[in-house]
């Protein structure tokens, strides 16, 4: 089983930036960064595959949000520019074996702990 580990949340003013770390062990195929705010559902932000680097992202986030990776630390970068009152969320780094799509939560076999994104108005 992989392990996941996120850093970096915390408490911006809107316009600020933010960058979230998924540092993984173990074998991972498919890392989705998801966010959940409370009352609302879980939603797929930006997505990674290791083999190939091709990325995904939820509509709400193009353009702003950025995911990378670390091929040799293993960890995933998720850079978040202009933030916005409404990004405010706990933030949760995602991670599986095999190709899982950003908008399944529920398919993912690990998860981290999460970190949380504060952005003021």
């Amino acid at each position: 089983a992989a392990q996941l580990e996120e850093s970096g949340g915390g408490s911006v003013p809107a316009g600020g930036s933010l960058r979230l770390a998924c540092a993984t062990s173990g074998y991972t195929y498919t890392v989705t960064w998801f966010r959940q705010a409370p009352g609302k559902e879980r939603e797929g932000v930006a997505q990674i595959f290791w083999n190939d680097g091709v990325t995904f992202y939820g509509d709400s986030v193009k353009g702003r949000f950025t995911i990378s990776p670390d091929n040799v630390k293993k960890t995933a970068y998720l850079q978040m520019n202009n933030l916005q009152p409404d990004d405010t969320a706990m933030y949760y780094c995602a991670a599986d074996a095999y190709w899982r799509d950003i908008r399944s939560p529920q398919d993912y076999a690990w998860w981290g702990q999460g970190t949380q994104v504060t952005v003021s108005s």
